[in-house]
């Protein structure tokens, strides 16, 4: 099994209140706004209070090329890279020359060197240290990064794989576009990094009462290219959002669940993404849960909005701190379009 020793968060200094990122995106996209009045809607029930900027909300206002927002994403990806990174090492009682792999999950962003070799010196990782950059995979990085991390920490038994999972979707806002899906990313999308130490066949106390990670698998719909991702001009990276997403999560999501949970052994919670409420509205329905099954999600949404691939692991950290008995299975949906699952368990257990 592979234990995870640490888990710690991020967010950027720059709160976001929705009442005022509301009130100037109404400015801003007054003319899409005009022609689908419902479009304004968005943002009071997007079941958002608040989410943080890598930026202070007056820099949206002014035009930025696709350099300045590359540099923007530099800047601001490295300082959370490196406050994840140290948070969850310190929690796992390690430090960075421990690490054997670094995983770097990040979609926002176009970094070469990529994040973790311009972090290198700075944290202190080894000159040996393997390096997996992972760009693309959206939503579902937090998921599917830390499936990356699990297999290559199984491969690997007693080798340290350090997993940093970073995203700064505010540096998309486009006031140039006017298109509806801008509207819509500017409700909902915040910054955020989270960062996981995973290891493989420990025997010490860190190991025996850490949760593990005993199962992963993903599942790609075919011909759904345009359903999420990006597009890409000038200007920057443009936010591709299909208004048929929380139906296609209600009508699919369920079938490829239900077919990974059952290989879990359990009747245990469920840990998603949560990528908006009407998303949030969607699992529920797909797979039949009640409100409080999702309450851990809401929270976070509430409180940091859609950070893209870290989210849910902000939500697995608030379900680990309030006590994890296991078992459970996460699950995040991402470009492609792609469901990626985790099942966990609570240390000591014997049923995985």
């Amino acid at each position: 099994m592979v234990a995870i020793l640490g888990l710690a968060t991020a967010v950027p200094p720059y709160a976001l209140e929705q009442d005022e990122v509301t009130a100037r995106a109404l400015r801003v996209y007054a003319p899409v706004i005009a022609r689908f009045p419902n479009l304004a809607d968005v943002f009071v029930n997007a079941g958002i209070e608040r989410r943080y900027s890598v930026r202070p909300i007056d820099w949206f206002e002014e035009p930025h090329d696709w350099r300045g927002r590359n540099d923007a994403y530099l800047d601001g990806a490295q300082t959370l890279f490196a406050e994840a990174a140290q948070a969850a090492l310190a929690r796992a009682g390690l430090q960075a020359r421990d690490v054997d792999v670094v995983v770097t999950v990040s979609s926002t962003g176009v970094a070469t060197p990529s994040l973790e070799a311009r972090m290198a010196d700075r944290l202190g990782f080894r000159s040996d240290v393997m390096r997996v950059p992972v760009f693309g995979l959206g939503c579902a990085g937090g998921v599917s990064g830390l499936s990356i991390g699990a297999r290559l920490a199984r491969a690997a038994p007693g080798d340290v794989v350090l997993v940093v999972v970073v995203e700064l979707c505010t540096l998309a806002f486009r006031s140039d576009r006017n298109e509806k899906a801008d509207v819509i990313s500017s409700a909902l999308f915040g910054d955020g990094a989270a960062a996981v130490v995973l290891r493989a066949g420990g025997t010490d106390g860190a190991a025996r009462t850490a949760p593990r990670i005993v199962r992963t698998a993903e599942h790609i719909w075919p011909r759904t290219l345009d359903i999420m991702g990006w597009s890409v001009d000038p200007a920057g990276f443009g936010v591709v959002l299909s208004r048929s997403l929380p139906r296609f999560v209600e009508r699919k999501l369920a079938a490829p669940a239900r077919k990974f949970a059952s290989s879990v052994v359990g009747n245990g919670r469920t840990i998603f993404h949560p990528g908006g409420a009407k998303v949030l509205d969607a699992v529920q329905a797909a797979l039949g849960l009640g409100h409080d099954a999702v309450a851990d999600e809401r929270h976070v949404l509430r409180h940091y909005g859609n950070m893209s691939a870290p989210t849910v692991l902000f939500v697995l950290e608030r379900v680990l701190r309030r006590g994890f008995a296991g078992p459970a299975v996460m699950a995040a949906l991402g470009p492609g379009f792609t469901a990626s699952f985790a099942a966990l368990d609570a240390a000591g257990a014997t049923n995985a």
